[in-house]
């Protein structure tokens, strides 16, 4: 059992959080991380106890064009500051983990600009993918290079060069020695060499004791990244997806199904893949903004803290704050909002989002069976789901109900529960029955551990009028939907299929991934075997719908 198997994340982004200005000038450092000191324990007190914190070092912009991984960033403050930061976190029981991008750099990392300088007779020439001399780039510098993302700005590093390696190997070990980081997550990590990650878990491994490597991986069998050689955990997007579509289409299949894929790709045991997971992040939309109804926000949040993998809240979401993309270069601009701590907390402690995140964080880090426990289907319909958490001979049964209606959920089991959420005691003689109110659900106890500090919470409500009016609006993106898909799938699939991907053959939706892929940029034969081995048609439609 390593720390980060009990762990409930907190994700924060630097930048935007703190409110820093959108490009760097490179001036003297402001102590805008600073700021984030005060949240330290109101993260605590909704009962996270780890961070992951990023991008930090020194870059132009967004914070993944790397200037210099040695270096806070200098619209954060200094490494000192950086350094009080992760001291504050460890002195109140909280990990931290950094974000570590390594796929690329910016243009102004030291390697870049000795080629610009010296050209064939750098030393760094080799440092960089496909660098060319006869070529060219959008920022005309006379010779080309491998980029990411269709981006100049972000330039491809060469994994394969053992210099590369050692640096990025040199970098980490500088990260535990100046700051005493517990981990770091992997920017694309979907894209880097797998000999490269072998060296980073080497790595690891060397520097401090149950050190973490998380990836952001987006599809495919997760296995690939997440095993004893690689990494120890990758984001969980499959289950991302799951869980607001699963929801807003009344379509508790689609969320089992993949939980039980999932489950069965880490060998059907509680500690075979122990994945990242989230409802949002930096990246996607806030939660609450997919949602059909702001109602959805509870069960939603009741199985993210209750299946199998690690939960993680996304800074300002424990407000149900709101969150759409915007559109052009600043389309991520809205999803990483500056928040003034000093406001926050005057609304957090009267915020029933607030108080039913610290409810289920003090329940997942109270009940052992959730962080380490086997995984059961009990009950499953569209709109109902039932599942239980056992460890070492102790089950926890969770119920969740989608229907605007209650429902009474009916499970095998034998004994004495306690509602962690609502404190109600039922008694079950072979078959546990209880009554879910609509858009709610209910985490089952055992009578021998009602004894935990688990307080009654009330569950948030959504106002009647504010649903009916956001369902009228999913009823028109539904049927938009309806239409579209398969439109989409005429215009990306080779085979020009005119229907809906569920009534498509697994070979036809791998066609339509790959096309999707294709539209997003180039497709490497990783990409192409990932999707040649999911042959699962819910998988499948899953994935093609998550573009």
């Amino acid at each position: 059992m390593a720390w980060y198997d009990e762990a409930v994340f907190y994700h924060i982004y630097p930048l935007g959080m703190a409110g820093a200005p959108k490009e760097n000038d490179y001036g003297q450092p402001v102590e805008r991380l600073n700021k984030l000191l005060p949240w330290i324990s109101h993260i605590k007190k909704i009962n996270c106890n780890a961070i992951y914190i990023g991008p930090l070092f020194e870059s132009v912009g967004h914070g993944y064009e790397t200037t210099d991984y040695r270096k806070l960033d200098s619209r954060l403050g200094t490494n000192e500051t950086l350094k009080n930061f992760v001291t504050e976190c460890h002195a109140q029981g909280i990990k931290v983990i950094f974000d570590g991008v390594f796929n690329h750099t910016g243009r102004d990392f030291f390697a870049f600009k000795d080629i610009k300088a010296n050209r064939e007779n750098s030393a760094y020439k080799d440092w960089y993918c496909k660098v060319n001399f006869w070529g060219d780039n959008s920022f005309h510098d006379g010779f080309g290079y491998e980029n990411w993302g269709g981006y100049d700005l972000l330039v491809k590093l060469n994994q394969k060069n053992p210099e590369v390696i050692a640096y990025i190997c040199d970098v980490i070990r500088f990260w535990v020695d100046e700051f005493d980081v517990d981990g770091i997550r992997l920017d694309a990590a979907d894209v880097l060499d797998f000999d490269f990650m072998k060296a980073l878990r080497q790595t690891a491994n060397e520097v401090k004791p149950e050190f973490w490597l998380m990836g952001e991986v987006i599809h495919g069998d997760y296995t690939q990244w997440a095993n004893a050689d690689t990494l120890h955990s990758v984001t969980n997007y499959n289950l991302h997806k799951a869980l607001y579509s699963g929801y807003n289409d009344h379509n508790f299949f689609e969320i089992a199904h993949t939980v039980k894929r999932l489950y069965e790709m880490g060998g059907s045991r509680p500690d075979g893949l122990k994945l990242y997971n989230f409802v949002d992040n930096h990246d996607v939309e806030r939660i609450i903004s997919k949602l059909n109804s702001k109602a959805g926000f509870v069960p939603v949040y009741i199985m993210l803290y209750t299946l199998p993998g690690i939960p993680s809240v996304y800074y300002g979401s424990e407000f149900g704050m709101e969150g759409r993309k915007g559109q052009g270069a600043e389309a991520d601009t809205p999803l990483r909002p500056e928040l003034v701590y000093e406001d926050c907390s005057q609304k957090a402690a009267d915020n029933e989002y607030v108080k039913f995140i610290t409810a289920l964080g003090n329940i997942r880090q109270q009940v052992k069976e959730l962080s380490y426990g086997d995984y059961k289907e009990l009950m499953l319909t569209n709109r109902q789901y039932a599942y239980s958490r056992t460890y070492q001979g102790s089950s926890v049964i969770v119920m969740v109900n989608n229907d605007d209606n209650a429902y009474t959920i009916s499970v095998s089991a034998n004994g004495e529960y306690t509602g962690a959420l609502s404190g109600r005691k039922i008694s079950a003689n072979g078959t546990l029955s209880a009554e879910i109110a609509g858009n709610s659900g209910e985490i089952w106890i055992p009578a021998t551990s009602a004894t935990l500090d688990i307080p009654v919470v009330e569950v948030p409500k959504v106002k009647e009028a504010e649903k009916e009016s956001r369902e009228v609006k999913a009823e028109e993106v539904q049927e938009i939907k309806e239409v579209a898909e398969p439109v989409e799938a005429v215009q990306e699939n080779p085979l020009n299929l005119n229907k809906a991907y569920e009534e498509m053959t697994v070979q036809e939706l791998q066609e339509v991934i790959l096309g999707k892929m294709r539209k997003n940029g180039p497709v490497t034969d990783q990409m192409k075997k990932d999707v040649a081995d999911n042959t699962h048609h819910g998988s499948l439609v899953t994935w093609a719908k998550s573009f």
